[in-house]
């Protein structure tokens, strides 16, 4: 194989100018759709990768629980300069560890303080703070406390778009700053975040491009 087992770390290359041209081509439905696969693809693809390169180049070293037909010549000539090659990925799928895991850690540091924000909000689909910046967002899957539970996870089926439990956060600020149809169009807005599931998308994006950062593009186009 060769160096042909580098090739999954370095497909990625390419995701800057497929980004362009799906932003150029396509529907952004698609092509959110397209991109946000290809970047969890090409992810899995080079942290596989990796994982074989620490198999091979680190088979040499005392107490490894592979059998030892691993360590022969020309089983280590798959992936060239091996012990280089395992050495540098030990350490880049622990960077990509540290990074996942801090990836995780922000997310429901975020998901908590959006809870404690509603905590004393009204229960319903539409969340407004008192504040004096402007701003409104879809968050999804957040329900008010009263709304927690089997019964509550029921309700807010029947009463959220697309079923998903979510609600659209806007601050009395940026009400203030629009009319009655300026409002109607921000609130459709967020809730065709909620209804196309675009959390989701973004998450993938996301935690791919910690994976690979050269899939950094894909997450800029899926943004």
């Amino acid at each position: 194989m060769g160096v042909f087992v580098l090739l999954p770390l370095l497909l990625p290359l390419t995701a800057l100018p497929i980004a362009r041209l799906a932003e150029r081509h396509l529907h952004p439905r698609v092509a959110t759709r397209l991109l946000s696969a290809l970047a969890a693809v090409l992810a899995a693809c080079s942290t596989v990768c990796l994982g074989l390169l620490v198999v091979v180049g680190t088979v040499q070293l005392p107490g490894h629980p592979l059998p030892d037909a691993w360590a022969d010549r020309e089983a280590r000539t798959t992936a060239p300069y091996e012990e280089a090659a395992g050495k540098g990925a030990v350490i880049a799928l622990l960077a990509v560890a540290v990074s996942w895991s801090t990836a995780v850690r922000r997310h429901r540091r975020v998901r908590r303080q959006a809870e404690l924000a509603l905590a004393g909000v009204p229960g319903g689909e539409l969340a407004v703070l008192p504040d004096e910046a402007a701003y409104a967002y879809a968050l999804p899957g957040v329900r008010s406390r009263a709304s927690r539970g089997f019964l509550g996870w029921v309700v807010s089926l029947r009463t959220s778009p697309a079923g998903l439990g979510g609600r659209i956060v806007v601050s009395t600020a940026m009400l203030a700053c629009l009319d009655a149809g300026e409002r109607a169009a921000l609130v459709a807005h967020e809730r065709a975040h909620l209804a196309g599931r675009h959390h989701r998308y973004l998450l993938a994006v996301r935690f791919a491009a910690r994976a690979n950062p050269l899939l950094m593009p894909l997450r800029s186009a899926v943004a």
